[in-house]
């Protein structure tokens, strides 16, 4: 089930842009299909939009879900039976995990919950106390305590809850453009909250996707797709508050089990949404100083980061590929 909140398409003389926004995921999700006749539109639609809210419901973080139970069962200290998909998410949560030297790190859900983000609103209290927060850190929750075997999940750590927040919007994507093309769909965009994977052309064309600007309104810069590409954006704007003027997003450390710093946005280019969004993370992580290292190791060779200086840093790659939309343009630096 979906909830349409606009169509629009171009002139009947003209090969024809469908654009549907439906609210999947938690969030807008926008569909652009180019070039498809309504009714195989419209299934589409219907079909991209049903396999994010199965997602959505079976993987939410702090509403009851097929997570939820598996966490219940690892809290217990019980092993827990998955089935094909649950493995193969977690099991690609382990290796992005494992290259990102656990920056990336679905394993650290319960300090993600101890900061107040396991709530759709979260509650007007102060940050965590300090020993709370070190009490967890020294615990090292991490993928790499968990063992999998045969389907069964287990670990020997309490203090290991799954989050999979930082890379589930990415496999939703990819499991939504793996059914467009079943359908027989070769030019579309699914955009989930300002996070896409892109395929094809817009006729003769490419796709051109604008990314935000951290501290102000409006898009920082642009760039043109090419083919069948991934583009995702960590931000510490995305879920944050504020106390004694400080801001705390949601955006963890594993290393300190604090917001990180260094950064404002990262954003990433990949061919697979699941890895590009998991690497947006890492990298923003990172943060200035190592977030090249961390790409190189993750197979990322076209990124950027902005940081809190409003500096941004790019890869050759996306040097490249992006066109500032701000004037004047900001200081940058591009490694190779």
């Amino acid at each position: 089930m979906f909830i349409a909140l606009l169509v629009l398409t171009a002139c009947e003389q003209r090969p024809q842009v469908h654009q549907q926004q439906v609210l999947a995921l938690g969030t807008l999700v926008d569909i652009s299909l180019y070039d498809v006749e309504a009714e195989k539109a419209a299934r589409a639609v219907t079909a991209v939009t049903n396999q994010m809210e199965a997602i959505h419901h079976d993987w939410h973080a702090w509403q009851p879900s097929k997570l939820s139970y598996i966490n219940q069962q690892l809290a217990a200290g019980e092993s827990v039976r998955l089935d094909k998909e649950q493995t193969h998410l977690i099991r690609r949560g382990i290796e992005l995990a494992r290259q990102s030297d656990d920056l990336f790190n679905p394993a650290a859900g319960k300090l993600i919950a101890l900061w107040g983000f396991h709530s759709d609103e979260r509650p007007d209290t102060p940050p965590p106390e300090d020993a709370a927060i070190a009490d967890l850190v020294a615990q090292a929750p991490r993928m790499s305590e968990f063992q999998l075997q045969d389907g069964q999940l287990s670990s020997a750590n309490p203090a290991v809850m799954l989050d999979v927040g930082g890379y589930a919007k990415g496999y939703a994507v990819d499991r939504s453009i793996a059914i467009l093309k079943d359908i027989g769909i070769d030019n579309a965009i699914v955009n989930a909250g300002g996070d896409l994977r892109a395929i094809g052309a817009k006729g003769d064309r490419p796709w051109r996707i604008g990314i935000r600007h951290p501290r102000q309104p409006g898009v920082l810069a642009s760039l043109a797709t090419q083919g069948d590409e991934s583009i995702f954006t960590s931000g510490d704007y995305e879920r944050y508050f504020e106390y004694h003027g400080q801001r705390y997003h949601h955006i963890i450390d594993p290393r300190s089990g604090r917001p990180a710093r260094g950064a404002t946005s990262v954003t990433v280019i990949h061919s697979d949404a699941t890895t590009a969004d998991a690497a947006a993370t890492a990298l923003f992580i990172a943060g200035p100083e190592a977030w090249r290292a961390t790409a190189r190791a993750m197979g990322i060779d076209t990124a950027m980061l902005v940081d809190e200086a409003g500096t941004v840093h790019m890869t050759a790659a996306m040097a490249q590929r992006v066109r500032f939309e701000i004037d004047p343009v900001p200081e940058t630096e591009i490694l190779p």
